[in-house]
């Protein structure tokens, strides 16, 4: 094994991962953004917004990302009022159809997620609070949104990990990040199982860590859930 082209790779692929976090954690932020609009709307019981809300989930869950990227990339530019806007200069860059392609797929799938947990908590949480005057954006803020997110939690954590592989079709639409550079590499040097197995090895730490990230939040939220030392039971 060339263990000297190895490492030559995975310096230049390593190179590239700034640009994978950074389609992530926008895809997230934004993408989060968005499921909570959308989740209001599926629960809010005004029959316009559900249907809204229920379509839009329809859509983004039920086509393929790598056909809304495209859709995203080499369709918008045909529609003269958005050729002709403002928006043109953002939205011609491939950082920013890539970022807004999966932003708008997770949102789909976070929406649901989080509409579960909602749906997990317990009606006497509800009723407790709202009996000693609770109500609205404080019930919201104190009870809904803290019990709804710790129940989403596991879910959530699946869908983060699942963008995070996602980047890598970012590479179609001429983003550079991980896969981009492996598959430039790989053009260069027609060595793929070298080039894959570095990327593939990137990528498994980068799920590592957003793992252990996701499993401490978890365990950070759920303190009322560990059972008590033995020196301090009863």
């Amino acid at each position: 094994m060339d263990f000297a082209f190895l490492s030559s790779t995975m310096v230049t692929l390593i190179k590239a991962v700034p640009t994978s976090l950074m389609l992530f954690f926008l895809s997230i932020f934004f993408g989060g953004l968005l499921a909570l609009v959308v989740v209001a709307m599926r629960v809010s019981g005004n029959p316009v917004l559900s249907g809204l809300a229920k379509g839009y989930i329809f859509v983004f869950r039920g086509s393929p990302l790598l056909i809304q990227m495209f859709l995203v990339f080499y369709g918008l530019g045909q529609f003269g009022v958005i050729r002709y806007s403002f928006l043109w200069p953002f939205l011609r860059e491939p950082v920013v159809c890539a970022v807004l392609s999966l932003s708008l797929c997770t949102a789909g799938y976070t929406a649901e997620i989080f509409r579960a947990g909602i749906r997990a908590i317990p009606p006497k949480e509800i009723e407790a609070a709202r009996s000693i005057g609770m109500s609205g954006f404080l019930l919201v803020r104190r009870i809904i949104a803290p019990i709804a997110f710790r129940h989403a939690l596991p879910a959530y954590s699946t869908e983060i990990v699942l963008m995070m592989k996602s980047t890598a079709l970012a590479s179609l639409v001429t983003v550079w990040e991980v896969t981009g550079v492996a598959q430039r590499l790989i053009s260069q040097t027609y060595r793929t199982m070298e080039v894959f197995l570095c990327a593939a090895l990137i990528y498994l730490v980068l799920n590592f860590v957003i793992l252990q990230a996701m499993n401490l939040l978890e365990y950070s939220l759920s303190r009322h859930r560990r059972a008590l030392p033995p020196a301090l039971k009863v």
